[in-house]
Parts: C-alpha cells; structure tokens; sequence
C-alpha cells in the first residue's frame, strides 16, 4: 500500500486551480507558434522557479527543462508549448490569445493543445516539492519546442545531445480524460512527376504532368482503402494535402507536377513500405515519379537548425508495462474510479521518445483531442486539477512498485 496521502494530493491540487488557472492564461496571451516561442519558454521558466524547482534550463534548442529531486531514478513529463496558428479570425467567437474564462473553462488558443498540460505539470511540481515526494527520484519537466511543425525533433536532440534518458516519460497531450499507451505514426511524403512543356493549343506537341499526376491520384485514392489495419492503433490511412504544378504560362502544357501526402503509419508499417507502397503504382512506374520524404530543416527560435527526415514512427506500449500502471494506479487512487485506457488518433512527440529511441510514453493530459486545431480551443479547469494530482502522485506510486 503506498505511504502517499491521496486524500492531501487531491487538496493541493485543487487549491492550486486559480494559479494553474492564471498561469495557462498567461501562456495563451502569449503568441507562441512553432519557432517563435521564445516569449512562452521565458514565461515558463519564471513559473517554475516561482514554485520552487530546484533547477530551471533552456537547452540550445530553446526546450526549457525544470528539475525537481535528486534520487537516481529519472522520470520526464513533457508538454510542447508551441501552438498552430489561429487560422480564420471569423471563426473565433473570442479573441483567440485574450481568451477568456468562466466556471469550468478556459478558452484560448493552446488551452487543449497542449499549454494546459504544462500548467498541470509545473503545479503538480509544487505538490511534489511541498509533500516533500522527491527524495528518491529525479523529475524533470520540459516545455518542447517546434512539435507542431515537426513532432519528435525536440526529444531526438533532448535524447542524442543532451544525453537525456529517462525511465519513461509522460506525455501531457489531451487524452479526453484517458490514459494513452499509443499511437499511428505518420510521414510527409512527396511525389514528382516531369513533363514537356508546349504551346496550349498543340497539347500533343507536350507531356502533361498534371495528367500524369491524374492517374497517380486516381490509385492513390484506391490504396488509401487496402492499407493495413491493426486491432489497436486502427487503420493505417493516406491523403494528398498538396498540389503543385510549373507551366512557362497558362497557355502551355504543364511540365511540372508534385503533391504532398500524408501518410498515417499503423503498427507493422514503416517508411520503407509506405515510400514503396507508392512508387509501386503503375501510373507512379509509367510516369517516372520520384518518390521521397520532406526533410524538416526549418531553425528552431534559437537559430539552431536539427535537420531531420519527416517520418514519425508508429508506437505502442504495452498495457502491463509498469508506467502504465502506476498511472492507472495514481488514477484509480485518487478518484475511486478505474481509467480508460486508450491511444491517441493524432500524433505526438512519443513517435521520438517511443518509436525512435525504445523509452516508455504513457498518455494523461487535460483537455480533449478534438479542441486541438480547431476555432475557439479550451480546456476544463477540473482536468487541470485531476492531472496536477496523478503526475503528483505516480512517480512515487511507479518508483514504491518497481
């Protein structure tokens, strides 16, 4: 039985909602779009020496890390705190980075994804330092950059240059109240195909690349419905999210085609297939087409650049596997109730931790995934205060069981 005072967890966390409230309606006044979070990253570190971490970093890339405890056992908790944009302005009922609040919510752009979390994170931090929990782990809380534009980046440069590798790491993403262990991995695909340019009027003089690309899109429709599916991460999927042409005029043949795919990986698939799955289609094969991932080089708000592929593997992690119980355990402890256990539809910066490097992602976050991206984004002001008390409480529940 665990020596920890749930019943103390749970009224600190709760007593902690208004400045968890005010702190996540600071970050959403602050604009902080991939590449540009500079401003959040600051605001964030002031929050977490506030509270009492015992050492505040931003790294090279501009991820800031916070350390609490110095016991040998390492555990990480991660928010990326990067949003999208705001799209149509008309679509918002309110300003999107004022935001606004009542009873239950917070409404703003990053309240769901994933500002909320780091709020949650930082004050579960201050439950941990003032219960005095960390005497034999070490925690350490990041705020990742550049996720939204390519999720993964910040923790492969966290694992590879920092050297840091925790036992397992918590992923603050929204999970609609459930604890997530997985999820389909994606890639950015793009397809070329060349023509031969000609005057508009003598069509057969040229060779039409956007016809070409036609039929390429017709078979591509058609894969989409015979890739493979998996009986947990569910199917794996294709769309075109792009077209792009090049013609000398709009009195010529188009000599010039390429479109972007995105590419949903469930388990048991790999760039290796996904690339071949495509170059195989015939009008692919009668049409020449070049086949091949984006490479993300964009830098980060740092100046540093970290140049990587864009394929984001898939990954699951087992239902019995120890992180994924003490969450569950911290759960059910805490509210009486057992947790649903789940995956996430979209991905997150576990295709890195998981899927690239084997390190453990379990999901808990608040908000919910489809407030992600979409007008009028908010979150709930109880699942800011039930997840400030499971990532309270499950280090010490993970480290007392293993």
């Amino acid at each position: 039985m665990s020596a920890l005072d749930f019943q103390k967890i749970n009224e600190l966390s709760k007593k902690y909602e208004k400045e968890m409230t005010a702190f996540l309606r600071d970050m959403i006044r602050i604009p902080s779009e991939s590449c540009q979070e500079k401003e959040v990253v600051l605001r964030i570190k002031e929050e977490m020496e506030k509270v009492g971490f015992d050492k505040v970093e931003i790294d090279p890339m501009g991820n800031v890390l916070g350390y609490l405890g110095s016991g040998p056992r390492l555990i990480a908790f991660d928010a990326h705190i990067d949003t999208v944009g705001i799209g149509q302005r008309d679509n918002w009922n309110f300003d999107p980075y004022e935001g606004y609040e009542d009873d239950e919510c917070i409404g703003g752009r990053g309240a769901s994804d994933q500002e909320g979390g780091m709020a949650s994170m930082v004050y579960a931090g201050k439950i941990i330092k003032e219960l005095g929990l960390d005497k034999d782990y070490t925690v350490v809380m990041v705020g990742s950059v550049q996720e939204e534009d390519c999720d993964g980046l910040c923790w492969q440069y966290i694992i590879k240059e920092l050297g840091l590798k925790p036992e397992f790491v918590v992923s603050t993403e929204p999970t609609d109240g459930g604890i997530y262990r997985g999820q389909r991995g994606r890639m950015e695909i793009k397809v070329e195909v060349k023509g031969v340019s000609s005057h508009g009027s003598a069509p057969e003089r040229g060779k039409n690349a956007i016809f070409m690309m036609g039929k390429i899109l017709g078979e591509l429709e058609e894969l989409h419905t015979r890739l493979t599916t998996d009986d947990f991460l569910g199917k794996g999927s294709l769309t075109v999210s792009q077209v792009f042409y090049t013609s000398p005029s709009r009195c010529a043949v188009a000599d010039g085609c390429t479109i972007s795919i995105d590419r949903r990986l469930t388990a048991g698939e790999d760039k290796e297939l996904a690339l071949s799955q495509i170059a195989e289609l015939p009008a692919a094969k009668a049409a020449g087409a070049k086949v091949s991932m984006y490479t993300y080089d964009t830098p980060a708000y740092t100046g540093l650049v970290y140049p990587t592929d864009c394929y984001f593997p898939s990954w699951v992690v087992a239902e019995e596997h120890p992180a994924v119980q003490a969450t569950a355990k911290a759960y059910s402890e805490l509210f009486a109730t057992p947790p649903r256990i789940d995956k996430w539809t979209f991905s997150t910066n576990g295709v890195s931790i998981t899927g690239m490097f084997g390190i453990p992602t379990v999901g808990f976050g608040p908000g919910k995934e489809a407030e992600a991206h979409a007008p009028n984004e908010k979150t709930w002001k109880a699942d800011l205060v039930r997840c400030a008390a499971v990532y309270a409480a499950m280090p010490t529940i993970y480290c007392e069981d293993n």
